[in-house]
């Protein structure tokens, strides 16, 4: 698995909800940090409340394998009610990644996929696998993998509120 080909990770959930209350779920930026993961907390910037283009926001972050950082993401898309999206990394660069909620009904209520594509910026991640490039595809493995268990657990968080 390469960089240049700018991977991606899904992850979908039906949930025991309406679409819309799906929506409310997957448009709240806090969601991430009440579950085992990355993100610690999240904040809107400029004044922002929620899900619009345009509309900035703030993690921070922490592992044990890159300690502590923040990221800045702008959102990229919406098509309210049903899908966000959300670029990550400096604003006006190419993105270190972008990230997306989509909601969708089914019979059994709603139909919610999270999912993240690495970007062409140059990002930290970008730079680890730059300084190592014999290790490329372990490197990369083993992020779209902490990415997909973070996913897992939002969704099943998502699960568990609609049982």
């Amino acid at each position: 698995m390469r960089l240049r080909d700018n991977p991606t990770v899904e992850v979908s959930r039906v949930l025991n909800c309406s679409p819309e209350q799906a929506w409310e779920f997957v448009t709240d930026i806090a969601l991430p940090t009440i579950v085992d993961g990355e993100l610690e907390r999240a904040e809107w910037l400029d004044g922002a409340t929620g899900v619009a283009e345009g509309a900035r926001f703030r993690g921070y972050n922490s592992n044990e394998q890159l300690g502590q950082w923040t990221t800045d993401s702008v959102v990229v898309e919406v098509e309210d009610g049903r899908r966000w999206v959300w670029a990550v990394g400096p604003e006006g660069a190419a993105p270190w990644a972008t990230w997306g909620f989509e909601v969708d009904p089914s019979r059994q209520g709603a139909i919610v996929r999270q999912w993240a594509r690495v970007g062409d910026g140059a990002s930290p991640f970008a730079a680890v696998v730059a300084a190592q490039p014999e290790k490329e595809g372990r490197i990369v493995d083993y992020r779209l993998g902490v990415w997909r268990a973070g996913m897992e657990a939002n969704l099943d968080e998502l699960v568990r509120r609609t049982a």
